[in-house]
């Protein structure tokens, strides 16, 4: 009889070391699984100098590079809504291509001879 019971308690026993085993091994799959899954993506607003639909276009084309998951200019408003990340692009980047193509933003200024070589529509200064 006493050996039925400890071959029924090494039975449990085991059991349960393995149910331990798998509840750790999937705790620790979950949580590898969330810090692979993380990207970091910042959102911000910056004001952008233009005037119409070519500026639009200008503007949105210059912002999107490696790293640049939306940029959307608003015609109204003149603010660039731009989301990126950041281990990969600077908003600084986005900011001296924009004005490299023409466009003054809050930071960088387009150099005069672009902002010249502007369509009329354009000129917002």
């Amino acid at each position: 009889m006493l050996y039925c019971q400890k071959k029924i308690i090494n039975q449990k026993i085991t059991k349960m070391k393995t149910v331990k085993f798998l509840v750790i091994a999937i705790a620790a799959m979950l949580m590898a699984s969330n810090s692979f899954a993380q990207t970091t993506t910042k959102t911000e607003t910056i004001k952008v100098s233009g005037n119409c639909g070519q500026c639009k276009d200008r503007i949105e084309k210059a912002a999107k590079m490696d790293g640049v998951s939306k940029a959307d200019w608003n015609k109204e408003t003149k603010m660039l809504t731009l989301a990126y990340d950041p281990s990969k692009v600077k908003s600084d980047d986005v900011q001296k291509k924009i004005a490299a193509v023409g466009h003054d933003t809050e930071k960088y200024k387009a150099d005069t001879k672009t902002y010249n070589g502007l369509p009329g529509c354009c000129k917002y200064r």
